[in-house]
Order: C-alpha cells, then structure tokens, then sequence
C-alpha cells in the first residue's frame, strides 16, 4: 500500500540456496525455486540432451536462456524443471557466494525466470522490492538497481535488508535475527526498524556445508 492505494508490488528475494518472488502483502511467494542456474558452453549442444523421450521437454526448454553479453555461445537453464532434465555437459553454478552475488548474468536469468516463467507478470508494470543480506556493497546495490531500471524498467524500486523485513514480518521493530541460509549464516540486531551495520556477525558456514558434512 502507498498513500492508501494498492501498487501490485513484487518482492523479490534471492538466496544462496531459492529464490523467491510474490506480492507485497500476501502470506506466501508464489514462487519459489533453486537459484542455482545449469550452464552449457559451445554453440552445438543438444537441447534435448539423451532425454527426447521425457514428457518434460517441452517445459525444460521453455525455461532455457542465452545470455546476450555472450552472443549465443553459453545457455543458461534456470528453474526446477530445467535443472532436472539432464542434459550433457551441463554444470550447475550458483551465482551467490557467501551470501552475496558473484555472477549478475546469472541473476539476470534467474530474475527473468521468476517474472516471465513463475509470476507470468511483465516488471515495468510493478514496482519492485528487492531484500538484500545485511552486508551488501554499494556496488551490488548499483548494479541491482542498474539492472531493475536499465533491463526490466520497473517504476519503482525500494532495497530493504533481508533481518529488517523478517523482523517486521514478526511484528517486531527491534529484535536479533539469525539467518542460516544455504551459503553463510548472519546474526543481525535490528533497533528500530534498522540494522545495527557495525555489529552485523557473518559465517562462510551455512546449509549447504552442513549437508556436504553428511554425505561425506
């Protein structure tokens, strides 16, 4: 809500381990899936992989992308249906590291796949809101922002830090949140309605080195 109208806003939330986008206001995202991307290299590779006989193709190709910046020689294939359809020489890469982004391609495709694929919505239609991890640069900030306004002309974009909008969602204004996530895991004071930056705690340790430990 805004001035007492309602604006149709996305929040869209990207971890190490999901990504997960829905509209302001409701109790669930609508969508929620890996926010790992599987990659191809080389212009000659089969879409279809060794599978022409899965009922899922159809779908698995329809959430393939190719990155521009790269004129067609790497696919990209976001999404839990993609990733599942196997396909030779495919390497599954994640674009956060540590909780924070390393590949802003990746993330392109991996927006792309949530409004286009999951929403079904066009973004220069709905302001966005973005949750980003409590230790975000500047930088990853311009560059989130460079990509909503420049790529996806979205109206409108608000960034809020990922402990803010849990505490919130607790109905609290001040609190701790500790937040294990697939790639680190933070503990952030909330004071306020802000973070404390300065006291922000952060691990490399999180999900997907515990599940590593155990398979191991």
């Amino acid at each position: 809500m805004y001035g007492g109208d309602e604006v149709s806003a996305i929040v869209v939330d990207l971890g190490s381990h999901t990504c997960k986008a829905g509209y302001a206001g409701e109790d669930a995202p609508k969508a929620v899936f890996p926010s790992v991307v599987g990659a191809i290299d080389g212009m000659d590779i089969d879409d279809d992989g060794d599978a022409n006989t899965n009922s899922n193709t159809e779908v698995a190709k329809t959430n393939a992308v190719e990155t521009d910046r790269e004129k067609g020689k790497r696919k990209l294939f976001v999404g839990s249906q993609a990733l599942n359809f196997r396909r030779d020489q495919m390497e599954i890469m994640s674009p956060i590291k540590d909780g924070i982004v390393a590949d802003w391609d990746m993330v392109d495709n991996v927006w792309d796949h949530a409004f286009r694929n999951c929403l079904m919505i066009d973004p220069k239609e709905h302001p966005m809101l973005l949750a980003e991890p409590p230790l975000n640069t500047q930088q990853q900030r311009e560059k989130a922002a460079e990509l909503m306004f420049e790529i996806y002309n979205v109206p409108a974009l608000f960034m809020a830090k990922n402990p803010v909008l849990t505490s919130f969602a607790s109905g609290r204004a001040t609190s701790l949140v500790v937040d294990c996530g697939g790639g680190s895991t933070t503990i952030s004071p909330v004071h306020d309605g802000y973070v404390l930056q300065k006291a922000v705690v952060s691990s490399p340790i999180g999900g997907d080195f515990l599940t590593d430990c155990l398979l191991k």
